[in-house]
């Protein structure tokens, strides 16, 4: 196992886009039209890597690389390691999976498959290239009310996303301590900003606050109760942490990716309110009955990120989603 950041993880150098004979560095994301892999291909391309992003189907909205159609839960992985041959990539972002209304057969199938089968097919490569896996923190499960950390570190998640996330994130784990892969894991927090999916909790209020700037009326908003406490992080920032750890030498190592703070998400959603200028009512609905008491306090470590990768989270959340409102109601008023 390697630790040590790059020796200048400052976005942009042009430096950085080029392997040692001088052409542009390449990287194969895949999930790169997701919310975070469309930012990731993005910033690569910026900093001058030749970027192919791999999906299930074609984007509905253009990407910022070349792409390849491919679902890698029904691609053997054979099929993938002449891929990545004919590619021949520096570098692979799995930023694969989907965290939204999945039992655990469903969510093995989208994130712990593909990762494996990833992982067989860098296995047959000659030279496989680094791997960037794009884990999540409910791998660990919620911490107590407190924010306290657990006496017994040990992961335990509580959903199907953070189970199916875990064997994933340990597969490459144990890959990179045997030998047959150079590779990191970044567990990340939960992602706000640009792009921020409809159906998330931030993405169900921006709906309603877009209806009520289109019709001059006081909205209101009615959600479940928002007794959670969890660390959000800009998608620019995750961005960020990735191409870093794409230039990292560092190898075996998990990392945290976020603010280091647990926020209520009922302040979120206030300040999403207050950024887009729009009159609300935020409505809460009862808690169910029987329902447990509330275990969901997430935030992150941010240790390992500042000493295996020189990273540290630049945007606040306000300024995280005010670009978000930005983007989702100039998209709407283009509509």
């Amino acid at each position: 196992m390697t630790a040590g950041p790059p020796a200048d993880a400052r976005p942009g150098r042009d430096r950085r886009g080029q392997n040692g004979s001088g052409q542009a560095r390449r990287v194969v994301v895949l999930g790169g039209t997701g919310f975070v892999g469309r930012t990731v291909c993005a910033d690569f391309r910026a900093a001058g890597w030749d970027v192919l992003a791999v999906a299930r189907t074609v984007p509905a909205r253009p990407v910022a690389a070349r792409f390849l159609p491919l679902d890698l839960a029904e691609t053997t992985p054979e099929e993938l390691a002449r891929v990545l041959a004919d590619e021949r990539p520096d570098v692979v972002v799995n930023a694969t999976g989907s965290i939204w209304s999945r039992d655990d057969a469903a969510m093995d199938r989208i994130c712990t498959v593909p990762t494996l089968r990833l992982l067989d097919a860098l296995g047959a490569l000659p030279q496989p290239p680094r791997l960037v896996h794009l884990g999540s923190v409910l791998e660990y499960g919620p911490l107590p009310p407190d924010g306290a950390p657990r006496p017994d570190p040990a992961p335990e998640p509580t959903t199907p996303y953070g189970r199916a996330k875990l064997a994933a994130s340990r597969a490459v784990l144990e890959a990179a301590a045997d030998g047959s892969v150079r590779a990191l894991v970044l567990r990340v927090a939960n992602v706000s900003g640009i792009g921020t999916p409809d159906v998330s909790l931030l993405g169900r209020v921006a709906e309603r606050l877009v209806a009520g700037a289109a019709g001059g009326e006081p909205v209101t908003v009615e959600l479940a109760p928002l007794r959670a406490h969890r660390d959000y992080v800009d998608v620019r920032d995750v961005s960020a942490a990735v191409l870093a750890a794409a230039l990292s030498s560092a190898s075996g190592r998990a990392v945290d990716i976020g603010r280091g703070e647990a926020v209520p998400v009922r302040r979120l959603v206030d300040l999403l309110v207050r950024v887009s200028g729009v009159p609300a009512r935020i409505v809460e609905r009862p808690q169910e009955p029987g329902a447990g008491p509330e275990r969901d306090w997430i935030r992150t470590d941010l240790a390992a990120a500042r000493e295996v990768l020189g990273w540290k989270p630049s945007r606040g959340l306000e300024e995280s989603l005010a670009a978000y409102w930005a983007d989702v109601s100039g998209r709407a008023a283009a509509a």
